[in-house]
């Protein structure tokens, strides 16, 4: 049976075997997907649907309040795609997802790539699949590349999934230290590591996300660098290069998955963090 539940979505009955209904219920567990995410994933793949998914771990209010304790592990971020970015276990560094391997920027500016147990307390990820893709011929700095970028999305209100690969003038990036916890965004990227790295080549990943998501996402563009030899990698600040490989994905469906963790449940989440995430996201004023 097939109703209609909402605009643009369907609820489904069906019945499944025993093997398929234990199947789908241990993938839930050892991820934490839903059984929506698992079942709609697994038609538009049979289907040869279209159906580009974000997985979110938390809430970027979350992480403006202090909540930085790891409630999902590497292993299961690699469960949800193959792309990515997001921070570990006290803020301890950036994440890093590319070509299914998930790396570590430390703020001693080492790369490491961590155990399937590591923690993190935010991330988001997807399965990357360029919708459209073009040759920057010339970035001249950071406003420069968001508005380029800009005019290869089609919408202000979906979430989009970006990849720049190429040759490197100059990167200026970030790495957050670790932090005690409880201690605000902002407070802990007032000392962070900042590095400039010129003539390379590597991969920029990260995600652009509309104004409306402030409350759960990091609105506007969020890039993380990886250098090609997997030495050198942290939260973009700056930028300059040519001839720059972009690959933007659209993104029409959203899963999170919300820590059930004492931190997490007693925060206070009701507030705009949209200034504290500007001020945290840019470059140190020290």
């Amino acid at each position: 049976m097939i109703k209609t539940n909402i605009p643009g979505s369907h609820a489904v009955s069906l019945c499944v075997s025993d093997s398929l209904y234990d199947a789908l219920q241990k993938r839930c567990a050892e991820t934490g997907e839903t059984f929506d995410h698992v079942v709609q994933d697994a038609l538009a793949k049979a289907l040869g649907v279209e159906h580009h998914t974000l997985y979110q771990v938390s809430t970027s209010t979350a992480l403006v309040q202090g909540v930085y304790q790891g409630c999902v592990t590497v292993g299961n971020i690699k469960a949800h795609g193959d792309f990515g970015l997001g921070t570990f276990d006290a803020l301890n560094g950036e994440g890093l997802m590319l070509d299914g391997h998930v790396f570590q920027a430390l703020s001693d500016g080492t790369v490491v790539e961590p155990p399937a147990s590591s923690s993190a307390p935010f991330w988001v990820s997807t399965a990357f699949e360029a919708d459209r893709s073009v040759t920057l011929d010339s970035v001249s700095d950071w406003e420069d590349l968001c508005q380029q970028i800009d005019k290869l999305r089609t919408s202000q209100n979906l979430f989009a999934a970006i990849r720049v690969d190429g040759d490197f003038e100059l990167i200026h990036y970030r790495v957050a230290c670790k932090t005690a916890p409880g201690t605000d965004l902002v407070t802990a990227t007032s000392h962070q590591a900042e590095f400039k790295l010129n003539s390379f080549r590597g991969t920029l990943m990260g995600f652009w996300s509309p104004v409306y998501a402030r409350t759960f996402n990091i609105p506007g563009y969020h890039l993380h660098l990886l250098s090609a030899d997997h030495k050198h990698g942290g939260h973009v600040l700056g930028i300059k290069g040519k001839n720059l490989k972009l690959q933007v994905m659209d993104a029409n469906n959203i899963v999170m998955a919300l820590p059930e963790s004492p931190e997490f449940l007693k925060a206070d989440l009701t507030s705009d963090p949209s200034a504290a995430l500007s001020k945290a996201e840019g470059a140190s004023t020290k």
